[in-house]
């Protein structure tokens, strides 16, 4: 039987709901649009988070897609058999529409006649009941209904079988996991679904929001109800063709056997597989990430771009302890490319961005490598004439983190000074740095951004500054980015040099005027095509034939974006630049407040 592959899963997907009555839609960009709590998309739903509030989809109300999704909160994890920094989410939506029944039926419908797992093979989990809500009986009656025995279902609390809220309150639901089972003997006499011993894979998701937690802390019911599912196409591909892990498919073999060509060093198995994994899923996320259409993102030393610089860094250490050449990176990417072109052509097109960010941060690298050397023997110098023998897990650490020196290294010219190393220490200050990173990294577990009154006016706002950037500066400026919290807008955007005082203030007045001047905000839904036509800014990323929204702020600015925005641009009151600067080469960054605060230090200028 002919193997499953990633384009076929896809394909197979997306038409199997486009038959249930959904719309295919394009993935959004990795690199999420005006939401501060995570610096990459993460899941499926992410960027249909104003469409699950209740804001109406230019598709309808049953959608599907595929969407790029990265997370490196488990990047230590990366090399074992499953964990990936980079996958790709397939997902089908119910905005209002069809609930539990549906949903649970085309879930095991795909999965078994389509997929062709055997139903014996599969086992679900759903929810307990906890905190005063009632057990999930209407999935269990469902689940029952498509022939799953009783003991195949298994009830769960909160932990595995909740979702939301993202914060204190909002929408929030059970939801049923499926699994499929691998064959391998049971852990003990509590072995099931979810209890991480291999014997059960999960494979598919369906979320149920259909309650909303108010802030006295109970559970109201939600007037639209919205199924949220993800399946994810590595995973399941891997199961489907009976791969013992995700890195024996198509999308990763080409790959591990270019590196496994080039190596020159011996290692023991164990450590020449982890390196060979980490540098394959390394170099395909940050492939991707430099390639999406969106762009903004370059190694550098702070947010999304600090976690791309990691990425690449952490494949060029392990790439050395191999012995691969100088300039591997851009072999990886090509191959990358060629993978995944198909479906993504844009990382063909940015290929020459791509490979030249890539061979200078390998480059700046193994500079700084070697100013790590030097550090090193600057320490050991200085401990040897205080008579020290053993380095501090604190100094060990700084190595690793800001030279790139994994703690191996250390050890090992540690050992030829005859001096040791405080393993536990190093430990200590890496746990401490985990925390940080992923607290900085933010948390999203399917979980909904702020959409409030003064953000949504934010999000507005940085229409009327993309619009007077292009003004001011030519029409080479366009949108790199953007971070919205509920006191100020960040928006990145190309451009080559510094803004110099009179571009600020000439951009800064360009908008207050068409604050002043009540603009009405108009939304229009149309196809992209007509999109194009009528003028409208946008990354056009979206199929052709898809209908999108496009908001026209009077005659001065149309974009086509997801939105929410303001209703009359009288709104934002007033607007004020705090600060411009860098963000990467050839990218600016502008910081900006509206409302009341911005008016006042306006009038404290004589604005």
């Amino acid at each position: 039987m002919a193997k499953l592959t990633a384009d076929a899963l896809r394909d197979m997907y997306l038409k199997f709901f486009e038959s249930k009555g959904h719309t295919i839609i394009s993935g959004a960009s990795v690199i999420p649009e005006n939401d501060p709590t995570v610096l990459f998309t993460t899941a499926g739903m992410h960027p249909l988070v104003p469409y699950l509030l209740g804001e109406k989809h230019p598709a309808g109300t049953r959608l599907t897609d595929v969407q790029k999704c990265v997370r490196t909160g488990d990047i230590d994890a990366v090399g074992d058999s499953a964990h990936l920094t980079f996958f790709e989410m397939l997902g089908n939506w119910s905005l209002g529409d069809y609930f539990k029944r549906e949903a649970i039926a085309w879930s095991f419908e795909f999965l078994t006649q389509k997929l062709g797992f055997r139903p014996e093979q599969i086992s679900v989990t759903v929810f307990a009941g906890e905190e005063g809500i009632p057990r999930d009986d209407e999935a269990i009656a469902y689940w029952k209904a498509q022939g799953i025995p009783e003991d195949h279902i298994y009830p769960k609390g909160r932990e595995d079988n909740w979702w939301g809220p993202a914060g204190v309150t909002g929408p929030c639901g059970p939801d049923t996991e499926m699994f499929v089972d691998t064959g391998k003997e049971p852990c003990g006499p509590d072995c099931s679904p979810g209890c991480g011993c291999g014997k059960y894979i999960e494979i598919w998701n369906d979320v149920f929001m259909q309650y909303n937690k108010t802030a006295e802390g109970t559970y109201e019911p939600l007037a639209q109800h919205n199924v949220d599912t993800g399946m994810g196409v590595e995973r399941t591909i891997c199961m489907i063709n009976g791969y013992k892990t995700v890195y024996e498919s198509e999308l990763f073999l080409p790959l591990l056997e270019k590196i496994r060509e080039l190596t020159t060093h011996e290692l023991s198995e164990e450590k020449r597989i982890k390196a060979e994994r980490i540098i394959a899923d390394h170099m395909r996320t940050a492939t991707i990430i430099l390639g999406d259409p969106k762009g903004g993102v370059k190694p550098g030393n702070v947010g999304a771009n600090y976690v791309l610089r990691r990425l690449i860094r952490r494949a060029v250490r392990y790439a050395m302890d191999l012995g691969l050449p100088s300039g591997f990176t851009a072999t990886m990417a090509d191959i990358v490319i060629g993978t995944y072109e198909n479906f993504y052509p844009e990382l063909r097109e940015k290929r020459e961005l791509i490979v030249s960010e890539l061979t200078a941060e390998e480059s700046r690298f193994a500079k700084t490598l070697t100013q790590g050397r030097h550090e090193f023997e600057k320490v050991a110098e200085v401990m040897a004439q205080h008579g020290q023998t053993q380095i501090s897990g604190k100094t060990a650490f700084k190595l690793y983190d800001t030279y790139g020196f994994p703690l191996e290294l250390t050890q090992e010219l540690a050992a030829e000074r005859g001096m040791t190393v405080d393993t536990e220490g190093f430990a200590k200050a890496e746990a401490k740095h985990k925390e940080a990173s992923k607290q900085g990294e933010g948390v999203f577990k399917g979980g909904l951004a702020d959409h409030s009154e003064q953000t949504t006016r934010l999000h507005t706002a940085t229409h009327l500054l993309h619009k007077a950037l292009k003004i001011v500066l030519g029409d080479h400026v366009n949108q790199k980015g953007s971070n919205i919290t509920a006191e100020r807008l960040r928006f990145d955007f190309s451009h080559p040099e510094k803004m110099t005082k009179e571009q600020l203030e000439q951009v800064e007045d360009l908008v207050n005027e068409q604050i002043a001047r009540a603009l009405p905000i108009v939304c229009e839904t149309m196809p992209i095509e007509a999109a194009k036509a009528a003028g409208a800014t946008a990354l056009f990323t979206a199929k052709y034939g898809e209908q999108v929204k496009v908001y026209t702020m009077g005659d001065f600015s149309k974009e086509v974006c997801g939105g929410p925005h303001a209703q009359n641009t009288s709104e934002l009151v007033a607007f004020k630049i705090l600060k411009e600067e860098s963000s990467s080469a050839g990218v600016r960054r502008i910081k900006a407040i509206i409302g009341e605060p911005a008016l006042e230090k306006r009038k404290a200028i004589g604005k």
